[in-house]
């Protein structure tokens, strides 16, 4: 790390990162070099102080940070350890020393330090007094900036500070003569520090900071009529990758969106993705903000706000008309990089989408009539990528006029990937897909261990068109997986071929033997689709004493709820699934291990015991799915379907229902489909709600 060659010092700082402070976790060896850092740090004649003060502020933060939650670890030698506050007590013994390294004639080694006053000193009036003189000898915006963050920081650590600190960041932001970055951030961090403080005026200040320090673009860049889809955009332009026939295009455009996450491309992102976070559930003052920066002239402010508005609008209900139309905006012609992120942000959006229908659309047809028809294939990566995301987006609202470019790809196979997974959102165009998709899936080799990707996806594109011209290829492809012993293939086989219903009935030959097969889940699929493709109870019930007997399998009890009345012969076993699940779950929390409770077999469970005995079991299948739901919010869309189906038996669960509807947040976010899950849970309980408050209340004693 002191070497005169750069080179050197580089790879030494990255083995070091990647090696004795690996994703951040300290070993003996990490604590064994703070001295040696240290006095290097120390040194004058050390190359790249600021790296070295840098890299002992990363050791500090992760020690604090952990301190707690790891006070206690199982040490390299199996004994108790006590790194994490250890280290954590030895970097604040070194405060004095990150003092002198923030007022260093050398600005790279100010700028590590100055976090480190906020983090390792424990005087709170000797660090707001450290910091605020900080602040008045710093000219460079970026460092004021980063004054003012640790300030904050400091605050939110050290509470006996936020009396002083408060006072200082409204001086800060209410002075005319501060330059107005360090006035946006004194704003920002206050609301870090004290939310009560945002008020009617905080955003509209916000908003008229970020107006002044916005730079202006060129007049030109300003001008949107004449623009030419076929001119290189003017954004940051990406590798085109080479060939590679073992890399499928799925797996590489993974790994490029990859290294697009975590981009920022304006100055202030990390200071309002900061300050939305202040702002929490305070949508309408985040949506004039948002709205702002999706407006700013400024096209790195416009980019980083894309995903800004496509997190809160994920995250939170309420309407988004006014952020999803500016999305929209963002599909510019000549700037393909940051239409592609719009494009993106709206396909995440499902049905929510629907206010940017016309801007995709008219998106989409501009590239192919005013670029080239085969846009979907443009030789301009950015072009290309924005192009099909945008595509991708008006598909999956349902909208036909993505058709031509979906049916260049099947056609040339460019990124068909791509094409499959929305084909299946435009059953009006079955007749024209449903070919192409059985040439592909004809193409895939059902020898292969992990057909992967592809044949899932194209069986399921399949399956949502509806075209039973589709049985004969997935009976054959079903066939030739049961050939090669490839199980997972031949399950999604099965499963396309259940979506058909009786329209399959040809394929029973290839079915009925699978339901004796070896393997339980391709038995169970099997039996599945047997049930789908001919209804026939007698046929199908005798299978679910053995697929029950042994395991917990969610689809045979999913069968057996789909199968109603007559599967009543495993009531006794779905019973006893559910009293043993519940058994489970007791014992877990008087162990303290509540955590471990399985709800997902409580729900299963208990809807099978509805949809099979209706009201005689609702004394068991309520509380069941009560309390399933109170454990675990995942459950939520599963519930409430059952609960539907319970109709006047679910008045009981009309608290947690209306709780359910109240809640501003949407459900389950960590997950893609989320948007569209919880507007299917929204939509179902106020069908709940209507419904019971339509029922007269029952009477006691009397028929249901």
């Amino acid at each position: 790390m002191a070497s005169a060659d750069a080179e050197v010092r580089d790879k030494a700082f990255g083995d070091f990162y990647n090696k004795a402070l690996h994703q951040g976790s300290v070993y003996p060896s990490t604590v064994a070099s703070l001295p040696f850092l240290f006095a290097m740090a120390d040194d004058p004649a050390t190359p790249d102080r600021g790296a070295v003060v840098a890299l002992l502020l990363s050791i500090g933060w992760e020690v604090i940070d952990a301190e707690e939650i790891y006070a206690v670890i199982c040490g390299p030698d199996g004994e108790d350890s006590t790194i994490y506050p250890d280290t954590a007590n030895l970097m604040r013994e070194h405060a004095d020393a990150f003092v002198s390294y923030a007022s260093d004639p050398d600005p790279r080694v100010r700028r590590a330090a100055i976090q480190g006053l906020g983090l390792f000193l424990d005087d709170a009036e000797r660090a707001v007094a450290l910091l605020r003189d900080r602040l008045g000898e710093e000219s460079e915006v970026a460092t004021r900036g980063l004054v003012v963050r640790t300030m904050a920081d400091l605050v939110l650590r050290l509470p006996a500070a936020a009396v002083p600190a408060r006072r200082w960041f409204d001086a800060l932001a209410d002075s005319s003569a501060i330059d107005p970055d360090t006035r946006l951030t004194a704003l920002v961090h206050r609301a870090r520090c004290a939310p009560e403080s945002v008020d009617d005026r905080t955003v509209p200040t916000v908003i008229r900071l970020l107006r002044q320090i916005t730079p202006t673009p060129p007049p030109e860049e300003n001008k949107e009529e004449g623009r030419d889809a076929s001119r290189p955009c003017t954004c940051v332009s990406e590798p085109v990758p080479g060939p590679d026939a073992d890399v499928p295009g799925h797996i590489v455009a993974a790994f490029a969106d990859l290294e697009r996450h975590g981009r920022v491309h304006a100055p202030t992102t990390a200071l309002l993705v900061a300050f939305h976070e202040a702002l929490d559930a305070r949508l309408d003052d985040r949506t004039a903000l948002l709205a702002e920066q999706l407006s700013s002239p400024d096209p790195g402010t416009r980019y980083d706000a894309i995903d800004m508005a496509r997190r809160l609008i994920t995250a939170w209900r309420g309407d988004h008309t006014r952020l999803v139309r500016l999305i929209g905006v963002c599909l510019a012609p000549r700037d393909a990089y940051t239409a592609a992120a719009a494009a993106e942000a709206l396909g995440s959006l499902a049905a929510l989408a629907e206010p940017a229908r016309e801007a995709l659309a008219a998106y989409v047809t501009a590239h192919r009539t005013e670029h080239r028809a085969d846009a979907w294939a443009s030789p301009h990566p950015e072009v290309r990528r924005a192009h099909q995301l945008a595509v991708v987006a008006l598909a999956g609202l349902g909208d036909v006029r993505a058709l031509p470019s979906l049916l260049t790809a099947l056609d040339t196979g460019t990124d068909a990937w791509r094409a499959v997974n929305v084909a299946g959102h435009l059953p009006q165009a079955a007749a024209e897909l449903t070919p192409r998709l059985i040439r592909h899936l004809a193409d895939i080799d059902p020898s292969l261990e992990q057909p992967g990707f592809g044949f899932t996806a194209l069986t399921t594109a399949l399956s949502r068109l509806g075209d039973p011209a589709a049985v004969p290829a997935l009976t054959d492809a079903l066939r030739a997986a049961v050939r090669h012993e490839q199980w997972h293939t031949a399950q999604a086989a099965l499963k396309a071929l259940a979506s058909f219903g009786t329209r399959a009935s040809s394929a029973l030959d290839a079915v009925r033997p699978l339901t004796r097969a070896d393997n339980m889940t391709l038995r169970t699929a099997a039996a599945s689709a047997l049930w789908e493709l001919e209804h026939r109870p007698e046929t199908v019930v005798p299978l679910l004493n053995g697929l029950l007997e042994h395991h917990r399998d969610f689809d045979a009890i999913d069968l057996a709820g789909r199968i109603g009345p007559p599967a009543a012969p495993v009531l006794p076993r779905l019973r006893q699934i559910l009293a043993g699940q519940v058994e489970e779950n007791t014992r877990n929390e008087q162990n303290g291990s509540a955590v471990l409770n399985d709800s997902w077999t409580l729900v299963h469970a208990a809807a099978a015991l509805w949809d099979i005995g209706g009201n005689s079991q609702a004394d068991t299948v309520l509380p069941a799915l009560r309390d399933a739901w109170k454990d675990n919010d995942a459950t939520t869309r599963d519930v409430v379907a059952c609960l539907d189906r319970m109709r006047r038996a679910a008045r009981p669960a009309l608290p947690q229902i209306r709780a359910a509807l109240a809640q501003p947040h949407r459900y389950d976010q960590r997950w893609s489909g989320a948007v569209a899950s919880d507007l299917d849970i929204v939509h179902t309980c106020r069908t709940i709600l209507t419904r019971l408050h339509n029922l007269p209340e029952p009477v006691p004693g009397g028929e249901e």
